[in-house]
């Protein structure tokens, strides 16, 4: 039997995917977790197959919490559950050591797909994300033309923090950093992409997923 941590912290779509999962693996059990705390304290006291995982939960720590997860259970498969945009994030969670990224607006169909290929030793992402890694030759174009692409995990997270409305002191006390740090990484946030403000950087973006739109 397979067993399975749902990390998500709204009930109700831990309710819709667990009923979902069990639809297609009968002999699946399923945890469920709704803060990161609950995460670690489940992965101490038991063995899982996997953890399909949403980021923003409470506690949680982006990218860092896959390291935190493999600390305890080096061996356990992560897949990403995510409202994040893919064609922005996917590379970045796959390069940071998670088994695939499901977008949380998948079909039913696309959800067993993922999780019966990460159960099964494989990596899941989306057709357009694989063209991503795949053709280096274009992801070379496209980090020349678009620096989002170089973005350290970290600096993504804060521009996602950015993007949402929130101000250096929210995105300090959030990530548990000084509100200088978040300052430098802002600066060179800027820097990298080429703007002076939040709304320049609101504007590249969408600019940068238009462009990803075009090509795929």
């Amino acid at each position: 039997m397979k067993t399975i941590l749902l990390v998500e912290d709204h009930s109700i779509v831990r309710m819709g995917v667990k009923l979902l999962i069990e639809d297609f693996m009968p002999s699946v059990m399923i945890i469920e977790a709704g803060t990161f705390n609950d995460t670690l304290r489940h992965l101490q006291t038991r063995y899982f197959d996997l953890v399909l995982l949403d980021i923003r939960i409470p506690g949680g720590e982006a990218f860092h919490m896959i390291t935190r997860i493999r600390e305890i259970q080096p061996k356990v498969r992560i897949l990403i559950f995510s409202s994040q945009d893919e064609e922005l994030y996917a590379i970045h969670y796959v390069r940071a050591g998670a088994n695939g990224f499901l977008p949380k607006d998948s079909s039913n169909e696309e959800v067993e797909k993922a999780i019966t290929s990460v159960l099964n030793g494989g990596t899941y992402i989306s057709s357009i994300v694989q063209d991503q890694l795949v053709n280096n030759t274009l992801l070379e174009r496209e980090s020349k033309e678009s620096p989002l692409e170089i973005l350290s995990n970290r600096e993504l997270e804060i521009m996602d923090l950015l993007l949402t409305g929130k101000w250096t002191k929210d995105i300090a006390t959030d990530l548990n950093i000084k509100e200088s740090t978040v300052s430098t990484y802002k600066a060179r946030i800027f820097e990298k992409l080429e703007v002076t403000n939040i709304l320049e950087l609101f504007k590249k973006v969408e600019i940068y997923k238009r462009r990803k739109t075009d090509l795929n």
